[in-house]
């Protein structure tokens, strides 16, 4: 059974765009970049035109892997979001008790996960964690041995 990946419309369009752009300007960047490389003679040792080869590699399984999550998508609409619990599509407001400060974070699928953007998956130790909890619920998240309390302090709209 194939995995559905979960996208807000932000996220779906922004990898929408991303595959339009490795199909467009990749493909046409990278057989340039093979053509002049083959322009160097000998081919058994022209590192450029390796180089290039394996950029070229990286772009096509980039797009594969695209193309099979964007047939296997669900959006999570604003309208379906309740903002009783913690799921995919909200932010959300922890409090950290062991570095006694406040983080908030967008719970997001595993295909829009951006933590340096406080974008986090749901299958991250701590989404998965947060999931199904409520306000002024305490959370406690096994970080690779550490375990850490999180309390939910709000729950809104990203």
């Amino acid at each position: 059974m194939a995995k559905i990946y979960k996208f807000t419309e932000e996220g779906l369009k922004k990898l929408q765009d991303e595959l339009e752009n490795l199909k467009t300007n990749g493909r046409k960047d990278i057989a340039e970049r093979i053509k002049v490389a083959r322009g160097y003679g000998d081919l058994s040792e022209n590192s450029e035109y390796d180089d290039a080869k394996n950029e070229q590699a990286k772009i096509e399984a980039r797009i594969v892997e695209l193309e099979s999550m964007l047939k296997n998508y669900e959006i999570i609409s604003e309208d379906d979001i309740a903002l009783d619990k913690v799921a995919v599509g909200v932010k959300v407001k922890i409090f950290d008790s062991d570095m006694e400060e406040e983080f908030t974070y967008s719970i997001v699928g595993s295909a829009e996960a951006d933590p340096m953007n406080d974008k986090i998956s749901d299958e991250s130790p701590v989404g998965k964690a947060l999931i199904g909890h409520s306000v002024d619920d305490e959370v406690e998240v096994d970080l690779g041995g550490d375990k850490v309390l999180f309390k939910i302090l709000a729950i809104e709209k990203q």
